[in-house]
C-alpha cells in the first residue's frame, strides 16, 4: 500500500531518474476516499505518462545547461526561453539569435513521380522550383482547409524533401501516404534530421566563417548543400522571424557540435540562444501564420489570405475544386492583424466581438516587442476586415478596443 507522501522516482527511459512525485493515501477502509484516491492517482498517473512521453531533440541537455525554462510543444519538451523573451527577441532583430527546432518533421519524397505527388498534395506549384529552391505551401483538404503549411525544397527532379510541423509530423505522414498513387516512395526522415535557424541581420556574418559555402550566393528560399564547422549541412535561406538568416539540416547526432560551435562563433556579435516564445512573438510581428492557431481544418487559405500559395492553373489537386469556387464567390470572413487602441492585451482565443455580438476569436496576439503596441490576428467577417474599422476583444469579459491595421506589422529593412 502506498502511503502519503510516499516519494516514487520517474524515471524516463534509458535515462536517469527525471524527479519525485508525492502521492495520496490509499484509504481501504473508507470507500469515499478509496475512490478519490483512485481517481487522484490515475491523474497523476496519467500526468507522469506525459511528462516521460514527451520526445526531447538531441539538445535537451544542452538547454537544461543553458537554464532553459522548459515546455510542453506538440509531444517536445522544448526550450521557451533562455534569458528572456524580450531580450531574445531584441537580439534576433538587432543582432542575431539561434533556435533549436529539430522538432520539426522532414520527409523525403523520391522516384520518377516525386514530383506528381507534392503536385497533388500540394496547393503551390512545385514544377515551378530548380534545383536548389524551396518554396512554401500547404497540404489542403478536400473543402480546402488545411490539414497543415509546409516547405518544399526539391533537391532534384526526382528527389525533394518536405518540412512540417512537429505536432502534424504523424497526421501528415499518414495523409500524404494515403495519397499516393503515384510512382514515388515517402520517407520520414524526422528522428535522424537535426535543424537550426540562426536567424537575424548578423546570421551570415556569424556563419560564414564556419562555413564552405559562400553564403551570398543563396537567395531567399533557395539552399545548397556544403559543411558548417566539418558538419555536412543544408543551407537553406529561410525562418520564421521576418529576419535574414539560415536553416541548417544535418544528423542529428552532429546537433551539440553545431550547436557550440555557431554559439562560439556569434558570441562576439550578440548572438542569443533564442526559444520558442521569441519565436512565436517575432513570427506574428512578421504574420507569419502558426497552424493550430491561425490556421487549420476549420480555416480556408483564402480565408487565411493564403491565396498566393493556390496555384489553381497548375491542374487538378486536392481541394483544388472547393478552392476555385471559394475563389469565384469569395469569403465571407478574413484572417485581419489589429492592434489594441488601448493597454489590453490581446491573448490567443480571446472572444471578438462587434456591435456586441461576437464575431469570432483571436487566433494569435501578444504585445510587439519591436513596436511596442499590442497586436493580434482574428477572422472578422470581409466587411469588417477593412484598415482603420474598429471592434472590441474581450479581455477578462470587458470589452476592450482593436483597430484593424495593414499586415505584416513590421518589415525589415532591405540590406
Amino acid at each position: 500500500m502506498l502511503l502519503a507522501g510516499a516519494a516514487i522516482p520517474i524515471r524516463s527511459p534509458g535515462r536517469s531518474a527525471g524527479g519525485l512525485i508525492r502521492v495520496c493515501l490509499i484509504n481501504r477502509s473508507a470507500s469515499y476516499d478509496w475512490e478519490v484516491s483512485v481517481k487522484g492517482c490515475a491523474r497523476i498517473r496519467r500526468l507522469v505518462k506525459r511528462v516521460i512521453d514527451l520526445r526531447k531533440t538531441d539538445l535537451f541537455d544542452t538547454h537544461k545547461s543553458l537554464g532553459a525554462r522548459l515546455v510542453s510543444f506538440g509531444g517536445w519538451s522544448m526550450p521557451v526561453e533562455y534569458s528572456g523573451i524580450a531580450k531574445e527577441h531584441h537580439a534576433v532583430r538587432s543582432a542575431a539569435g539561434l533556435f533549436d527546432v529539430s522538432h520539426m518533421g522532414e520527409f523525403r519524397i523520391s522516384g520518377p513521380q516525386a514530383l506528381d505527388l507534392i503536385q497533388f498534395v500540394t496547393c503551390n506549384n512545385a514544377a515551378r522550383l530548380a534545383d536548389g529552391q524551396a518554396q512554401y505551401s500547404a497540404l489542403p483538404t478536400e473543402e480546402g482547409t488545411v490539414v497543415d503549411d509546409l516547405l518544399v525544397y526539391r533537391e532534384s527532379g526526382d528527389r525533394y524533401m518536405l518540412v512540417v510541423n512537429a505536432s502534424n509530423i504523424e497526421s501528415d505522414l499518414e495523409w500524404i501516404q494515403d495519397h499516393n498513387k503515384f510512382l514515388a516512395s515517402v520517407e520520414n526522415v524526422s528522428n535522424e534530421t537535426g535543424l537550426l535557424a540562426l536567424q537575424g541581420p548578423l546570421a551570415a556574418d556569424i556563419l560564414q566563417p564556419l562555413s564552405d559555402i559562400p553564403l551570398e550566393r543563396i537567395a531567399a528560399y533557395h539552399f545548397a548543400r556544403g559543411r558548417i564547422s566539418g558538419v555536412d549541412a543544408t543551407v537553406s535561406r529561410t525562418g520564421y522571424t521576418g529576419e535574414d538568416g539560415f536553416e541548417l539540416y544535418f544528423s542529428a547526432s552532429q546537433s551539440v557540435r553545431l550547436w557550440n560551435a555557431i554559439m562560439e562563433a556569434g558570441r562576439p556579435h550578440g548572438l542569443l540562444p533564442a526559444g520558442l516564445g521569441a519565436r512565436n512573438t517575432l513570427r506574428l510581428e512578421a504574420k507569419m501564420l502558426l497552424y493550430g492557431n491561425d490556421i487549420d481544418r476549420t480555416t480556408t487559405l483564402f480565408e487565411a489570405g493564403l491565396g498566393w500559395i493556390v496555384k489553381l492553373e497548375k491542374g487538378t489537386f486536392i481541394g483544388s475544386a472547393a478552392l476555385r469556387n471559394q475563389k469565384s464567390e469569395g469569403t465571407t470572413r478574413t484572417l485581419a492583424g489589429f492592434e489594441m487602441l488601448g493597454p489590453e492585451i490581446a491573448r490567443d482565443h480571446y472572444p471578438v466581438t462587434i456591435d456586441g455580438q461576437e464575431a469570432g476569436r483571436v487566433t494569435s496576439g501578444s504585445p510587439s516587442i519591436t513596436l511596442r503596441k499590442n497586436i493580434g490576428l482574428a477572422y472578422l467577417p470581409v466587411e469588417h476586415a477593412v484598415i482603420g474599422k474598429t471592434f472590441q476583444v474581450l479581455v477578462r469579459r470587458r470589452p476592450c478596443d482593436a483597430q484593424v491595421v495593414p499586415t505584416p506589422f513590421y518589415k525589415r529593412r532591405s540590406a
